[in-house]
Order: structure tokens, then C-alpha cells, then sequence
């Protein structure tokens, strides 16, 4: 820490310095535009006997002017091509002439006293030895840049401050405050260890990694990581981002990386952090049009991690999402030994975060964070953090002194959704919405027993959606089964079946969009991935496209291209023919749950299955429902 405050200081001397340089260089400047402003003066005018400049402005005279009033002329001051003087009377005059002997022989002649300038002007004097000034004053400068610490010095004085921005000192952030990825918190509680008793580990003789290197989707922690390692290890933390380290000036990344290098060393051992490191870490490129600069960057970058003795205590950590981006270089072993992903949080990791933040606003006691974490698959952990912020906000617009879990609801639906719409629809079209969720919802509980709870159902338009069907996982699934891959395909067309049975089919919609495409998604990848169709095999058949284009199927011949699209196809029919079959059995219980969307916009998944089921038929759910699956099961 002694070191660190030492830099500090010199640093804010060394600014001082530079500071009272540049005044100076001012003041100069400065004094010399008063001078240049006084002799300005003078030539323009006459000093009174009060000190007061007096300005008499002289008549204009023209060539044959002066010819022809050469005996009026008492004296005359050439210089070049101008000519200055005064009259009999007294009166100054200007005058532009042509350099001609006779004119100088008749003006002589008449008495006139006449002078001939060849001197310089103080103008024409500086005009003459500005370009040289200005080129001792610029080999000054990079003379001072070089004086003050080499190539990074020169940086400073280019560009007129530090142009690396580090985030320096001891962070408080520990292991605590890091909550949702325990797996990868134990993976570098050996670095920390190392920080802390690095003695024991030069005994054995083992070598702990030079360097780290965090990847994984956004928000997932992994700044916060970095910040809690030197925490727990209390070591001093400089923080930098990729793009610091590159400017419009050829050489200079080089001289950042030298720069902040430099810096971890006099305060070792210490932790040195690059976020968003693929910036300067991309592939190396063999063409000529490549650039140069960021290269030269990186390849730095390279020689200063491989420069490393084993014990001097500086573990630099990287964070990307771009994994694939970066130089096999940089990720060999000596440089980043070890790679850490992490990954959005399960169900249990949810629920620590939410607990972690919900310490940091006033939660109320009836809402359920448990059922928060089951309603929040996909979600990072600045997501969760985000979603508690809009709860708090959402409630603090509506004047309550704490989070309910009406409020819960409110920011997850925006988050998911999107933002609640205000918009005028026309009353068929409110109908058709409530009647296409009656069907999504309806076929979700005669698939309850292998498919996620349904949470609520809703028609208040959000985002691009009408409205919406939302479930809660029970737990965290890896994995789906055939069967489970058939019934949320006949969950995601119900909705259009629905339209079909009550509307007709000339009345069908384009609400049906993402119902289709996420249905075609699915087929697709269980039948050219993950090997689910018998017709198809198990052969991996990957469709890619570059730049969003559509490409060929990879691996598949046009018979086996042809034969896939088929089978989505069938799948898809199969399982719009599913769901029209059981919406059509029960169509006065599709009816009456549609009319209570109508009327209440909202229902709630205890309040669908009332709806369904009846309060004293949900004991004998699970017959039916097993029913309803062997059928389905015997169409298959």
C-alpha cells in the first residue's frame, strides 16, 4: 500500500508540474499578443501628452494623385509598392504607387523629402521565423514527453492527460457480496490463497496461474468476481477496459500496456483487471489490410504476460463474452492458465441473489422470492438486480412505502413482455386475443403432469404481445423427452387452433407468429440436433447462415435437406392436430375460460384450474390428466 501511495504522489507531482509549465507557456503567449496589440497601436496612431493614443486616419491617394500633386508633397516614406508621408498642411496621407525614377525625379524637384524603407516590419519578422519557432517549441514538447517516463510519457503530452483510465485501490467487495455462482467462486478461492500465503506454494514448488480469464454471457459477474478476488485477498486492484488501449496515434496502445504493466509491478502483489479484453485481443490476421496498431497491441500485451517470474505476485484477470475471438496465443498455458465460464445462475443461485439484493430494498413479507426464482429461468444476475429496482420503482409511482407482489409482478411482466401498451382495440380483436390465450392455457393443463405449472394467463397487451401465458418451472430442467418436446408443441399452437374452432379458419390471425416460430425452433432442433426423429436418424444436421442469411443444411444432401423439412412439417401438423382435438372436446370449457378473461384481464393459475377443473374435481386431476396424455400418446 506504501507503494502505491508513493506512485500516487509522484504522479500528482508530476501533474503539478505539468500544470505550472503549461501556465507559463501561457503567460508567454499572452505577453507576446500585448506586444503584437501595442505595436498595432503605435502604427495606427500617435501617444498624446495624456497617455491616450490619438488615431488620425489618412487620406487615400492614387498613382497619378500624387503626380499630379507632387509640389503639395512635403515628405514621402516608401516601402515596396506603398507609400506614406504627409501634405503642406499637415494633412498624413496613404498612397499605392509603382516604383518609377522620373516620378522620384519630379518629386525631388518640387522639395519633396523622400525615404526608402527596406527594412522588416515586426510582422514580417515573425511571419519569417514563426515556421522555425514553432518547430523548437514541438521538439521541446516530445523532449518533455520523453523525460517524463518514455513512450507513455509521450502519450500524456499528445494527448493532454493520462490516456489510460485504471481504477485503482483496495476494493471492500468480498466472496459475501458474490452470490449465484458458487462453483466458479471455489474454482479462484486457490488465487486467493495464493495472494495470501504465496510462501507455501514456492516451497512445494507449484507455479499458480499467471493469469484468469472470465467468460460468459452479460451480467452474469463477472467485474464483481474480479473485484471480490482482490477483496478477499486485500491486495491492491487496477481496473482497465480493452478499448483504453487503443487511440487514433500509431504506438500507443503499445505504450498503455507497457504503461499499467509498469504499475503492477511497483505494487505487487496485486490483481490487474481487463475488462472486455477481446477489443485488443482478436485473432491475429495474416492479411496486409489488418490492423497494425491494435496487433502491435496485442502482441505487447503477450510479451509482458510471458514476462512474468513465477513469484511476483500479479495475476492478471480478463473478462469476455467473446471467447471465440480471442488469439489461441494469449489463452496458452503461462498467460491465462485457467478459463472460468460462468453461467446464468439455476434456480438455487436465483434465489441467493434475490436474497442478496432483497437485503438492499423494502421487500414485503407476502411476496415470494422462491416463486421469483422459479419464474425467472434465463435470467442473469444484473437482470434479477434490475427486476427488484423496477419493483422498487413501480412502487414508489404508485405511493406504496414497500415492494408488494403486485409490484413483482408488474416489473417482471415489463422486463419479459415489455412495457405495458396503451393502445385502442377494436372489441373483436380484444375477443379473438382472449379466446387464443383460453386455448394456450387450456392444453397447458392437460399437460400439467409433464410440462412446467401455468402461472397466469393474461390479455393486457405488452411489448408486440396481445397477451400471454406464463409458467413456472418447478426446477431447473437440462434436458427435455419426446414427450415433453410433443406437448409444448401442441402448447404452442393451441392458440391458433383456438382461432380456428371459435372464428373459423377464415378468420385466423397473424397473433399466431411467435406462437409458429417458436414451435419451429423447437422441431428443428429435435429432429436435426438432438436426434428425436426416427425418420431423420441420429445424425447431426446443423443449419447455420452467416450475417443473419439463410444457409444450406450442413452435413444433409438435398434428399436428407427435403426429408427434414418434411418431418418439421409433420411434427408440427401433428401437434396443431393435437390441440384443435382437445380444445374442440371441451369447447364450453375453453368458452367460459376465455369469457373470464373478458372480464378480468388477468387470471391467476389457481384461478384457471378452478375454471377447468371445478374446487371439487381437483382431486381427481391427475386421472384425468393421465388420460389425456395416454390418448395422446396412442394417436403418436
Amino acid at each position: 500500500m506504501r507503494k502505491l501511495k508513493d506512485f500516487k504522489n509522484a504522479k500528482q507531482t508530476n501533474n503539478k508540474k505539468r500544470d505550472r509549465a503549461s501556465m507559463f507557456l501561457a503567460m508567454f503567449v499572452v505577453l507576446m499578443l500585448a506586444v503584437v496589440a501595442r505595436v498595432v497601436m503605435l502604427d495606427n496612431g500617435s501617444v498624446g501628452d495624456n497617455g491616450k493614443i490619438t488615431v488620425s486616419r489618412p487620406i487615400e491617394l492614387s498613382f497619378s494623385d500624387v503626380i499630379r500633386r507632387a509640389e503639395d508633397i512635403k515628405t514621402m516614406e516608401i516601402r515596396g509598392d506603398s507609400a506614406t508621408g504627409t501634405l503642406a498642411d499637415g494633412t498624413k496621407y496613404n498612397a499605392t504607387i509603382t516604383y518609377d525614377p522620373e516620378m522620384l525625379a519630379t518629386l525631388a524637384k518640387s522639395g519633396t523629402s523622400i525615404t526608402i524603407d527596406t527594412s522588416k516590419t515586426f510582422f514580417e519578422g515573425l511571419v519569417t521565423f514563426a515556421p522555425l519557432l514553432l518547430t523548437i517549441l514541438f521538439i521541446f514538447w516530445i523532449l518533455r514527453g520523453f523525460r517524463r517516463s518514455g513512450p507513455a510519457g509521450i502519450g500524456r503530452s499528445l494527448i493532454g492527460q493520462n490516456p489510460t483510465k485504471i481504477a485503482t485501490g483496495k476494493p471492500k467487495t468480498t466472496f459475501k457480496d458474490v452470490a449465484g455462482i458458487d462453483s466458479e467462486k471455489q474454482e479462484l478461492a486457490e488465487i486467493v490463497d495464493f495472494l495470501k500465503h504465496k510462501d507455501k506454494y514456492k516451497t512445494l514448488g507449484a507455479r499458480v496461474p499467471r493469469g484468469v480469464l472470465l467468460s460468459g454471457q452479460p451480467g452474469t459477474g463477472k467485474t464483481l468476481l474480479a473485484r471480490a478476488i482482490a477483496g478477499e485477498a486485500n491486495v491492491p486492484f487496477f481496473a482497465a477496459s480493452g478499448s483504453d488501449f487503443s487511440g487514433i496515434i500509431v504506438g500507443l496502445g503499445v505504450a498503455k500496456i507497457k504503461e499499467i504493466f509498469e504499475m503492477a509491478k511497483r505494487n505487487a502483489p496485486c490483481i490487474l483487471f481487463i475488462d472486455e479484453i477481446d477489443a485488443i485481443g482478436q485473432k491475429r490476421s495474416t492479411h496486409s489490410y489488418n490492423d497494425q496498431d491494435r496487433e502491435q497491441t496485442l502482441n505487447q500485451l503477450l510479451i509482458e504476460m510471458d514476462g512474468f517470474a513465477n513469484d511476483t505476485g500479479i495475476i492478471v484477470i480478463g473478462a469476455t463474452n467473446r471467447v471465440d475471438m480471442l488469439d489461441q496465443a494469449l489463452l496458452r498455458p503461462g498467460r491465462f492458465d485457467r478459463q472460468v465460464y460462468i453461467e446464468l445462475p439455476d434456480m438455487a443461485g436465483r434465489r441467493e441473489i434475490l436474497d442478496l439484493y432483497a437485503k438492499k430494498v423494502k421487500i414485503g413479507s407476502e411476496v415470494n422470492l422462491q416463486d421469483l426464482a422459479r419464474g425467472t429461468t434465463g435470467f442473469s444476475g444484473a437482470d434479477l438486480e434490475n427486476l427488484l429496482n423496477e419493483a422498487a420503482l413501480h412502487a414508489v409511482r404508485n405511493g406504496r412505502s414497500e415492494i408488494t407482489s403486485d409490484d413483482v409482478e408488474e416489473a417482471r411482466d415489463k422486463i419479459i413482455m415489455g412495457p405495458r401498451k396503451i393502445r385502442k382495440m377494436r372489441p373483436e380483436d380484444i375477443k379473438l386475443t382472449a379466446y387464443h390465450e383460453a386455448g394456450h392455457a387450456f392444453v397447458s393443463l392437460m399437460y400439467a403432469d409433464i410440462t412446467d405449472p401455468i402461472h397466469k394467463a393474461t390479455i393486457i397487451p405488452r411489448g408486440r404481445a396481445l397477451g400471454m401465458v406464463q409458467h413456472l418451472p418447478i426446477d431447473d430442467k437440462v434436458s427435455m423427452t419426446l414427450d415433453e418436446v410433443r406437448a409444448n408443441l401442441s402448447i404452442y399452437l393451441a392458440g391458433r387452433s383456438a382461432e380456428e374452432i371459435f372464428f373459423g379458419a377464415n378468420k385466423i390471425t397473424t397473433g399466431a407468429e411467435s406462437d409458429i416460430a417458436v414451435a419451429t425452433r423447437l422441431a428443428r432442433y429435435s429432429i436435426t440436433t438432438a436426434g428425436l426423429s426416427k425418420r431423420v436418424g441420429l445424425a447431426a444436421i446443423n443449419q447455420v447462415g452467416t450475417f443473419g442469411t439463410r444457409g444450406a443444411l450442413e452435413n444433409a444432401s438435398e434428399k436428407t435437406a427435403e426429408l427434414v423439412d418434411n418431418e418439421i412439417k409433420a411434427w408440427l401438423d401433428a401437434a396443431h392436430a393435437d390441440a384443435t382435438k382437445q380444445l374442440t372436446k371441451n369447447k364450453k370449457t375453453v368458452e367460459k375460460l376465455a369469457n373470464a378473461l373478458l372480464e378480468h384481464e388477468t387470471l391467476t393459475g389457481e384461478e384457471i384450474r378452478e375454471i377447468v377443473f371445478g374446487k371439487k374435481k381437483t382431486a381427481n386431476k391427475t386421472t384425468k390428466k393421465t388420460t389425456v396424455r395416454k390418448n395422446a400418446k396412442a394417436k403418436k
